[in-house]
């Protein structure tokens, strides 16, 4: 009997805020996996190991958890005013599926740098020493990213004195905008009910206020006394619940239909990316993950957020832009949360600490809109080299 050898592919593998992906140069894929379909999910199940009954990724790059079950695809853009164009693939864990429904706003902080190391940004652009500004077209929900990415010697400056909470060792500081973040669901508006708060009802469960918003990622944001927390559970307190986990599912499966983001709930289950489910609550102390304790004082608003159906270690970039999105429009639960009125940025608790997110917002003909959301991360090559991959489907 014969054996195919594997294939080598050429990749980097790279820290985006808190998470980690493996990313690619559209050009160095296989021919079969350049175009979307299933030779394309077959490549990048196989790389991160999925699917795995055990739930561990042990035969890939993945490290089982949401954060890290992530893949990215880059290349030049062939649209004016941008560098590349940025696919995002959220790569199911247990399940033969790669879910393309939303943006990692994490990894989005690595697609700047990835792409001036790798040559797919005008040289002409980037200076030797200073900031270089990358124009990124994230080709999921078809939004402009802009990456403000440090400069030293001609090379990206990865390392620095910026702390984010979730990532244990400092790096450079690298500001991210997402513009015009609003109305990328399939619900084709930045609040797809109409309403800034509705009754969300999920039978067998209850009846539960909920800020529905299309910003950044799909988000349901749900009050957290109403689910019986307090704000400020870390990932022990929520994962280790079965029923909690199975009540979480339901309700974003409710809430998908009533966004208007799958026509019959049963399609829910493959649509695990999107949309988020997350709860909020006033300001209390309490200590995080690391065990940094954090003030009430210290924050405007709690928000814990479930990501593939697990609660995040910290928060999605996605999220945050949706946090602080929803933070801006007076109303929203979130806003209520956060003390109410008026507000163009907010510090927020999550289970590894605080992040401080902007958004600019504004009432146009009664309706909200939202021209930007901004905030800061880090991000630097792990590995790079080539990932081996037994040859099966693509």
């Amino acid at each position: 009997m014969t054996h195919a050898p594997q294939t080598k592919i050429t990749a980097t593998y790279m820290r985006g805020g808190t998470s980690k992906g493996v990313f690619f140069k559209l050009d160095d894929l296989p021919e079969s996996a350049r175009t979307p379909g299933a030779a394309r999910d077959a490549l990048l199940m196989r790389v991160i190991g999925s699917p795995d009954p055990y739930g561990k990724q042990i035969d890939g790059m993945g490290a089982a958890t949401s954060s890290t079950s992530k893949t990215v695809i880059i290349g030049k853009s062939a649209r004016p005013d941008h560098d590349v164009d940025y696919l995002f693939g959220q790569v199911s864990i247990d399940q033969p599926f790669v879910d393309w429904s939303g943006n990692c706003g994490n990894l989005s902080a690595a697609v700047g740098p990835f792409a001036i190391t790798n040559g797919l940004v005008d040289p002409a652009r980037v200076p030797h020493n200073g900031v270089a500004v990358v124009r990124i077209w994230q080709a999921n929900i078809q939004k402009t990213i802009i990456a403000h990415v440090p400069m030293t010697d001609g090379a990206v400056q990865e390392t620095g004195d910026f702390e984010l909470d979730g990532v244990t060792f400092p790096a450079a500081e690298l500001r991210l905008e997402f513009m015009d973040p609003a109305e990328e669901g399939d619900g084709g508006s930045m609040f797809p009910t109409g309403k800034l708060v509705d009754d969300l009802e999920v039978p067998g469960i209850g009846t539960f206020k909920a800020t529905m918003i299309n910003s950044g990622i799909p988000t349901i944001f749900l009050d957290a006394e109403a689910l019986g927390y307090k704000g400020t559970e870390l990932q022990d307190d929520i994962n280790g619940d079965a029923a909690a986990l199975a009540r979480f599912e339901t309700i974003r499966a409710h809430g998908a239909l009533r966004m208007g983001l799958i026509k019959t709930l049963e399609e829910a289950a493959g649509r695990q990316h999107t949309p988020k489910i997350a709860f909020v609550a006033k300001p209390r102390e309490y200590v995080s993950s690391s065990g940094k304790k954090i003030g009430q004082g210290d924050i405007d608003v709690l928000v814990r957020a479930m990501s593939m159906g697990k609660l995040h270690h910290a928060m999605m970039g996605t999220a945050s832009v949706a946090i602080a999105t929803a933070a801006a429009v007076p109303g929203t639960l979130v806003n209520l949360a956060a003390g109410g009125g008026e507000r163009d940025n907010v510090c927020f608790g999550h289970p590894s600490g605080t992040l401080r997110v902007g958004a600019e917002a504004k009432l146009v003909d009664g309706e909200w809109k939202v021209t930007k959301a901004i905030m800061s991360r880090s991000a630097r090559v792990l590995m790079e080299g080539r990932v081996h991959v037994p040859r099966a489907g693509f």
